[in-house]
């Protein structure tokens, strides 16, 4: 069966100051979503789909997509506000994207097989990969599939950071909380509602949906769009948020976690750390030279 990886590349990166989705960290200069790619094809998966603000387009398409010819699939797709439906009206002083239900939607053409979200600025472990690989064969229309983190493994040193607090029983996702402000301070993990258990399973955007979904997906989202006022200008259409609501109506969603410790760019001093991580595990054989 064919599956899609849909690499979340567009976002402001408020936080770091800059493009962290292309922020050399590799030690061959490589962008941190090269490694997701590299072990989803790995995994099985055959396509690629990049979500990417527009100025990014040549860049990715030079650097990382045209390593690929010949051995996946590739294709481009911008989060911008031209896909917004025309009935509504953005606020002029909205600068902020519509959140990763909005950039799935904008990449909704190329998405005629099963997918996977990931986000650019992440690194996931190859584990995850095949975990999901083996769940899209059982998705259907009314079936979407997650790998968990536990918590302890994704937290930064640097910051906040935000994850959808998972509850998981016989295999199957049971609601999932965006919880915000999570660190670890004084040998506990915190967060803005007070603490969290540091095994507790997490969200990390790592989301399989089948393309029926799609439809649902606009649906709600439009719905997103008309619950919004005026002053909501940094309001996102977040996908773990759906999942929660779609669960309350008997979607399912299969869940099976990953062990691998997450590391990756939220913050500039995430940076430095991730370069270390991504140094060891070449150094161990974990990756080639060239990645992709």
């Amino acid at each position: 069966m064919k599956a899609t990886l849909l690499v979340l590349a567009a976002g402001l990166g408020s936080r770091f100051g800059g493009d962290k989705q292309i922020s050399h960290v590799g030690p061959n200069g490589e962008f941190l979503m090269e490694y997701s790619i590299h072990d989803a094809l790995k995994a099985g998966f055959n396509k690629v789909v990049f979500i990417l603000k527009s100025e990014m387009v040549e860049t990715v398409k030079q650097e990382v997509g045209d390593k690929l010819a010949g051995r996946a699939e590739v294709c481009y797709a911008v989060q911008d506000y031209s896909s917004i439906p025309g009935w509504y009206d953005i606020p002029a002083e909205r600068t902020k994207p519509f959140g990763t239900v909005h950039a799935v939607l904008c990449a909704k053409e190329y998405l005629t097989e099963p997918f996977v979200t990931v986000n650019a600025d992440d690194y996931y472990g190859a584990e995850c990969f095949e975990i999901m690989r083996g769940m899209l064969d059982k998705m259907d229309k009314d079936r979407g599939a997650m790998v968990p983190y536990i918590l302890k493994n994704t937290v930064s040193e640097n910051g906040g950071v935000t994850r959808g607090v998972c509850k998981i029983e016989n295999g199957k996702l049971l609601s999932v909380t965006e919880t915000g402000g999570i660190l670890p301070k004084d040998g506990k993990i915190v967060s803005d509602v007070g603490e969290v258990d540091p095994e507790a399973e997490v969200s990390m955007n790592f989301w399989g949906f089948s393309e029926k979904t799609l439809p649902a997906m606009e649906k709600y989202f439009e719905d997103f769009l008309r619950g919004l006022t005026p002053d909501q200008i940094k309001a996102e259409c977040l996908l773990p948020v759906m999942v929660n609501e779609m669960l309350e109506k008997g979607y399912e969603v299969l869940a099976k976690p990953s062990h691998d410790r997450w590391f990756g760019i939220t913050y500039k001093a995430d940076k430095e750390d991730t370069e270390k991580n991504l140094r060891e595990l070449h150094a161990k054989g974990c990756y080639p030279e060239k990645v992709l």
